[in-house]
């Protein structure tokens, strides 16, 4: 009886590890499939007073926030401006206006009026960068609500991001380009796609541990 005992016993235990490794398994699953589409998130468009495109996307972003100016939704358009190698580029003959001239471009050739844009100051090096200096920008001008428009897939860390660094006031609507290509369903498939969802899992970690891992240069 004792050894019939113990062989019992070690059988619901390798029925409790192996039920254990199955409900990891599945939820392991389950997340795989769905990280993508966690990721993308969007807020309803209500009128602001200014519409900011994040840096990176052209010209997709700059024509979303182009759109939202036509339709009455944000009385000016912001421009971020991101540290790029156009100095460098100059220095050896090359030239290469820079990621604002080319935004600044398809606004202007969208029919958004010159002096409704403006470029952010300083340079920034990545998104919490951008969150500071648009959260300062809109406080020093007494605007209470802010459009930013960027890309599907990184929609949920700009909201991440800025409910830890600003909170409710300025509030933040967060849109993405409609002409974005990411795959949310099926963010496996295409290495791009990958190594963006990737990288937003990681800056969420990032932002979710208070932001230990820095920019270079901070």
């Amino acid at each position: 009886m004792t050894l019939l005992r113990v062989a019992r016993h070690r059988s619901r235990r390798w029925f409790i590890l192996l039920g254990i490794v199955i409900v990891l398994g599945v939820a392991g699953a389950w997340v795989f499939l769905h990280v993508g589409t966690w990721l993308v998130i969007e807020d309803p468009l209500e009128p602001s007073p200014v519409a900011v495109v994040l840096s990176g996307g052209i010209p997709g972003r700059a024509r979303e926030a182009a759109d939202i100016y036509r339709t009455g939704n944000a009385q000016q358009i912001w421009i971020t401006h991101p540290y790029d190698v156009t100095k460098e580029l100059h220095e050896i003959g090359i030239d290469y206006l820079g990621e604002t001239f080319y935004n600044q471009s398809v606004l202007l050739h969208l029919h958004v009026p010159v002096e409704k844009t403006r470029v952010l100051e300083p340079e920034i090096a990545d998104t919490q960068d951008e969150v500071r200096v648009i959260s300062q920008a809109a406080r020093d001008a007494g605007i209470h609500r802010v459009i930013i428009v960027t890309s599907k897939v990184h929609t949920r860390r700009v909201h991440a991001i800025w409910k830890k660094m600003v909170g409710a006031d300025p509030q933040l609507i967060v849109r993405y380009d409609r002409n974005d290509t990411f795959d949310a369903q099926h963010w496996w498939r295409q290495t791009y796609d990958a190594l963006q969802v990737v990288r937003e899992v990681l800056g969420l970690a990032n932002v979710w541990s208070g932001f230990l891992v820095k920019h270079r240069g901070s």
